[in-house]
């Protein structure tokens, strides 16, 4: 099935149900949607563009951009969404990789064969008939280690992702606001879907990018909303509301994933803003949809293990399995199989062979499972630090490092030694370096031979355009 055909259904029901918002101001119902989505699918095809055919979005988050996404689907073209962030020559690897024969683009953004919005349209046509396994969406992964692989998401994938949202993650009603915080290249873009299919409302903040400013007063005009955000973000979304004396009037629904959150931050955004928060583990591969940890369990603090359940990622959504390369309780590789899981990686089956082993994703990430089925992330396989012959999980340690008054964020990796073979560093942020309490703090909390050997301030932690902590080029500076 097209996913497409949901805009053309919810339009023939709810046309006049107002549909895409740029900041405060009305831009579409759900019938002009529908209906600019239709022309611009038939102005892909007297453009030669055919099902399968590759077509680019280049662009920061704006009403447009959803037009485009439907409007390719809807020829039965595939999306390939490029985060505005890139550098040109990332945005041109990306779309020579995926053969893109155009690439919608916003302005101030370069791209090979870029198409403004709105210069691509013709007489309407209807949804190309499109099957669960056709490929709806190329989704690059955010290349920390190297250059980025396509992940094909397919239109099946995508209506699973978004069968699980309301089932696992939240409810959505028409009177509903989608607010695109974060980069609809990305998780934001992949729930729009279900939002569509609700008839809810879709606001693309007028700055195009994450202010957190103006998310609070958006919200607060045209809640209730719902966003996704990386941990990074919904800290900086905390710090502001905590300026302004603000609790999140007319958030509904924070998901947040893509990264660790630590527990510190998430209990202070608790009590600040209430109970608007979920957790969801995903990855490209499987996208939005291997666990999810509930609004009641966030929000918890009466269950006898609720700060242990605060730190997991939460229990298994609904149409996939997950389970662990270790016994039960025991730290191993987490591994994920069903609907929402890809066919594989573009144009690389090397790749694909190594990931997808018996129908299970093998994610590269480590973690336990415990007998209620909450899943805890350790790290990622290539994070874990070995020391003297010891594992020893980073994320442990910035938990710990966290939780003293003067950091504000950390982040731990592994350095070369001659006596250990690797010894713990950590990169802090924080207002004034003090190693001995620092010191004093972890041993008070944690082993001894977890402890950091030695601590580095920096004024801020190197971030690729999606928040997610640049590991790999801490490495480089020890």
């Amino acid at each position: 099935m097209n996913i497409a055909l949901w805009l053309q259904r919810i339009a023939a029901t709810r046309g006049a149900t107002p549909a895409l918002m740029r900041g405060d101001a009305h831009v579409a119902d759900y019938a002009s949607f529908a209906d600019q989505a239709a022309r611009l699918a038939g102005g892909l095809a007297a453009r030669g563009i055919a099902p399968g055919d590759r077509v680019g979005i280049f662009a920061k988050n704006c009403p447009d951009y959803l037009v485009a996404l439907f409007g390719i689907w809807w020829a039965g073209a595939v999306a390939v969404p490029v985060n505005a962030k890139l550098h040109p020559k990332e945005a041109e690897f990306i779309l020579t990789n995926s053969g893109a024969t155009l690439c919608f683009t916003s302005e101030g953004l370069e791209a090979p064969n870029a198409t403004p919005f709105g210069s691509v349209t013709a007489d309407p046509i209807a949804p190309v008939p499109r099957e669960a396994t056709d490929l709806a969406w190329l989704f690059y992964t955010s290349g920390t280690t190297g250059r980025p692989k396509g992940v094909q998401i397919t239109h099946g994938m995508i209506a699973a992702t978004s069968a699980c949202y309301p089932i696992d993650v939240d409810p959505v009603s028409p009177d509903d606001a989608a607010l695109y915080a974060a980069p609809m290249s990305h998780g934001a873009g992949l729930y729009a879907a279900i939002h569509v299919r609700m008839g809810a409302r879709h606001i693309a903040p007028a700055s195009g990018g994450f202010d957190p400013g103006e998310v609070l007063d958006l919200s607060k005009a045209h809640g209730p909303t719902s966003m996704f955000m990386a941990p990074t973000m919904v800290r900086r979304l905390l710090d502001v509301a905590k300026a302004r004396g603000e609790t999140g009037q007319g958030i509904k629904t924070i998901v947040y994933g893509g990264g660790p959150m630590y527990r510190a931050d998430i209990e202070e955004a608790v009590a600040r803003m209430g109970p608007k928060f979920v957790q969801i583990y995903g990855q490209g591969e499987c996208p939005m949809a291997i666990t999810a940890l509930s609004r009641a369990d966030v929000s918890d603090r009466t269950h006898p293990n609720w700060q242990h359940r605060l730190q997991s990622v939460g229990r298994a959504q609904s149409l996939v399995e997950v389970k662990v390369d270790a016994p039960e309780g025991e730290i191993g590789e987490i591994m994920v199989k069903g609907a929402p899981v890809m066919p594989g990686y573009w144009q690389n089956p090397e790749a694909t062979a190594k990931t997808l082993k018996d129908g299970w994703l093998m994610t590269g990430d480590v973690g336990t499972l415990n007998a209620d089925g909450y899943l805890t992330l350790q790290d990622r396989s290539k994070d874990v630090i070995i020391s003297g012959g010891t594992n020893i999980y980073p994320r442990e340690v910035e938990e710990a490092l966290l939780t003293h008054p003067s950091v504000h964020e950390v982040s731990v990796v592994g350095r070369p030694s001659a006596e250990w073979g690797e010894e713990v560093v950590a990169f802090v942020v924080c207002d004034t370096l003090d190693e001995a309490a620092l010191d004093a703090h972890c041993l008070a909390q944690i082993a001894r031979f977890k402890r950091p050997k030695a601590y580095i301030a920096v004024p801020e932690l190197p971030k690729n355009n999606y928040g997610k902590v640049l590991k790999t080029e801490l490495r480089k500076l020890v």
